[in-house]
């Protein structure tokens, strides 16, 4: 996936540089974008601090599972982190690579189909793979027997989960919802019983484009869409209330076309521009300069760049002189990756935000209340 990130937004940047007119702007307003303020009253619309569970967490549980999302509610961030892909039959789903190998049995399953991408799978079919086991092998300090047979889950699940509930289960196994008598791949669901009155956002990334005019639509009929008759989601007093905030729906891509198709089609909708160094790092400064104008001419309220050091290694944009940048353009910034208490701590002072597969770190670092990470998974009933 990050190839295909790497070629799509290299070649935009290029692009833009050659855009005729693009040297020919008023030189104070080439050099120095701003937020527009209406743009700023949506980008205030997500708090300051914002815990963003990447994944749900890929350090406690199986990424972009059930047992992942249930955590990072109960543990109190403030919004649960997906990836959005579409199935051969147009559901959305939440997952993150191009095929399903690293975290699927797919190769046993459909060994003939194992390099093929998400899109050429319909839903019952992801339904039918195991999407918890491969984690109780790689990590097996942090293995539980309860993750085997996690399936893979919709933006419909997560949005769901977020709101308290859980895929209903009889006997171990997921309840099917069949109202027209044949199941289309859809679960149904149940109050969550060890669910603590936390009600995260939904922080979501188009992985590729031409699935925004679906994710419209589901926003809508699902009630979270702010901009549309919004549904009025019960809250608790001490607890995360995000999502029955304007901010409930945060959106974001490293795809500027997408970034571009989301603001057509949802405006008033908090949108982030995510950034990847190899795709810019043959002109940093320039690309930087350029992805922070057409995050301003789109808006999309947030800058979403990398952070140096492990486990993830990834390039550097994140550093004091790049946050200046972008907060001189009434941006803010919600950095990727933290997985260490040190990285939250050098960096928290310069960003409105951070994704973490840490979550509880996250909130022991920004001073919130926090809980025992591996006793919330044995309170949601992971043994």
């Amino acid at each position: 996936m990050m190839r295909t990130i790497t070629k799509v937004v290299a070649l935009f940047w290029l692009c833009l540089a050659c855009t005729p007119g693009a040297g020919n702007r008023p030189a104070e307003q080439k050099n120095k974008p701003m937020l527009s303020k209406d743009a700023q009253k949506v980008r205030n619309y997500v708090k300051q601090e914002a815990v963003i569970a990447h994944r749900g967490s890929t350090y406690w549980a199986p990424e972009e599972t059930e047992p992942a999302y249930r955590w990072a509610r109960n543990i109190g961030a403030d919004y649960l982190e997906l990836d959005l892909q579409m199935t051969k039959d147009g559901f959305l789903v939440a997952f993150h690579d191009d095929d399903l190998t690293r975290t699927t049995n797919v190769a046993t399953v459909f060994p003939e189909r194992a390099q093929s991408p998400v899109k050429d799978f319909t839903l019952p079919e992801l339904r039918s793979l195991d999407a918890g086991s491969w984690f109780t092998t790689r990590y097996p300090q942090r293995a539980r027997d309860s993750f085997a047979g996690q399936p893979i889950l919709t933006l419909q699940d997560v949005i769901m989960i977020a709101e308290g509930y859980r895929i209903k289960r009889l006997n171990g196994e997921p309840v099917k919802a069949m109202p027209g008598g044949e199941w289309t791949g859809l679960y149904e669901y149940e109050p969550d019983p060890a669910d603590n009155g936390n009600r995260p956002g939904v922080y979501a990334e188009t992985k590729v484009p031409g699935l925004e005019e679906a994710l419209a639509r589901e926003l809508a009929e699902l009630g979270w869409l702010i901009t549309a008759n919004p549904k009025v989601i019960k809250t608790t007093a001490g607890k995360v209330g995000i999502a029955n905030t304007k901010g409930r729906f945060v959106l974001q891509s490293f795809i500027p076309e997408s970034i571009e198709k989301l603001e057509r089609l949802l405006p008033g909708l908090p949108k982030c521009l995510l950034l990847w160094y190899p795709a810019m790092q043959d002109s940093l400064e320039a690309n930087y300069a350029r992805a922070i104008a057409f995050a301003v001419r789109h808006n999309a309220h947030f800058i979403g760049p990398s952070i140096a050091g492990g486990p993830n290694n990834y390039g550097e944009l994140s550093a004091p002189a790049m946050t200046a940048k972008i907060h001189a353009a009434g941006l803010y910034i919600h950095p990727y990756t933290f997985d260490t208490r040190a990285q939250l701590t050098a960096y928290k002072d310069r960003v409105e935000g951070v994704f973490t597969n840490r979550a509880d770190l996250a909130l022991q670092v920004y001073g919130r209340p926090g809980h025992k990470a591996a006793e919330i998974l044995t309170g949601l009933g992971y043994e």
